[in-house]
């Protein structure tokens, strides 16, 4: 071996030795995983269901991997400011996001100022569970009782009926827009912020119809002052047994299921993702959690990674299509 060779050789070792090091860093750190503190970023503030998922799996998940698990509401910019922290933060699997359905709208209504990519920036952890929207009308509506009535008001009389949500892109407000390019209707929006200001102005004659989550409305509806025509889904929901789907009552392949997901960011070492996705999983079917989520409407699915991710490859591109159609702009 020649002197040249030799001396090569002594100076490329320390980088393979460092190279070695990294390698075998990652894989003792994915083995030893979960080992420090973890967060769970809702991009809402507290309250509501999507708090509600944070905070269940927050506080279960601490006790079975022996760390703390923080909640960290980090609510603003239609939920992409809690997004894109999220989008930013290192992919060594202690940090997760609650997705819900709304973050399949932000794309289209975003665009290029939308500071993260939605498909290339996360990794799916979980579909958690889902819910449907329940359409209400005030009961004192002049000439409309049913999904039927408020359909033939709303083409004879266009933008007479104002029609509330919790802001552009909610799931309250991209089931309106999907009703109403479906049915060739045409409604006011007013945006509130958040479901009970959304309700309340109901009450009090502002708006006429309501979109949003059953759970959300059920102490209305009970009350007798919200009336339920239509519920989202395909199948009637269990807290209104008696209220048809939109499809059964006359728009045929309508369908929105208000769904409720997790996430992290790009580039977690799968044995990380799969050691989360297992351990949220065993939590989301607990009888327990099961029975409390369906108390507030909210069905559990506990899916694998792959199944979330197959969903929003779905949902994207469906929400994409009726925020362009609609010409939804950020309010």
């Amino acid at each position: 071996m020649t002197i040249a060779k030799r001396t090569l050789l002594r100076l490329l070792a320390p980088l393979c030795l460092g190279l070695t090091g990294l390698t075998l860093g990652g894989i003792a750190s994915a083995d030893d995983y979960p080992s420090k503190p973890a967060r769970i970023i809702v991009p809402y503030t507290p309250g509501g269901f999507n708090d509600t998922l944070a905070r269940t799996v927050g506080d279960r998940l601490s006790k079975v991997w022996k760390q703390s698990v923080v909640v960290d509401n980090r609510p603003g910019g239609n939920t992409v400011l809690g997004n894109n922290l999220a989008a930013k933060a290192p992919a060594d699997g202690y940090t997760m996001l609650i997705t819900p359905l709304p973050f399949s709208a932000l794309p289209a209504l975003y665009g290029a100022k939308l500071p993260y990519n939605a498909t290339a920036d996360f990794q799916p952890l979980v579909w958690a569970g889902y819910t449907q929207n329940a359409l209400v009308i005030r009961p004192d509506l002049p000439g409309v009782s049913n999904l039927k009535e408020l359909i033939d008001f709303a083409k004879k009389n266009p933008g007479k009926l104002n029609y509330g949500s919790t802001g552009s892109g909610s799931s309250n407000h991209l089931s309106m827009e999907l009703f109403m390019s479906m049915t060739g209707t045409k409604m006011t929006h007013v945006p509130y912020k958040g479901s009970a200001p959304a309700v309340m102005a109901m009450l009090g004659g502002e708006i006429d119809v309501l979109f949003d989550n059953v759970p959300n409305l059920m102490q209305q509806i009970k009350a007798g002052k919200l009336k339920p025509i239509a519920v989202t889904g395909t199948e009637r929901a269990a807290l209104l047994p008696d209220t048809p789907t939109v499809q059964a009552a006359g728009v045929p392949g309508y369908e929105v299921i208000v769904w409720f997901g997790m996430q992290m960011p790009a580039g977690v070492p799968k044995a990380m993702v799969d050691r989360a996705n297992k351990d949220i999983v065993a939590i989301l079917k607990d009888p327990e959690v099961v029975k409390q989520f369906r108390d507030q409407g909210v069905e559990v699915v506990a899916s694998t990674p792959e199944a979330f991710g197959q969903l929003l490859q779905k949902e994207i591109p469906k929400w994409t299509k009726v925020v362009n159609d609609a010409g939804v702009k950020i309010e």
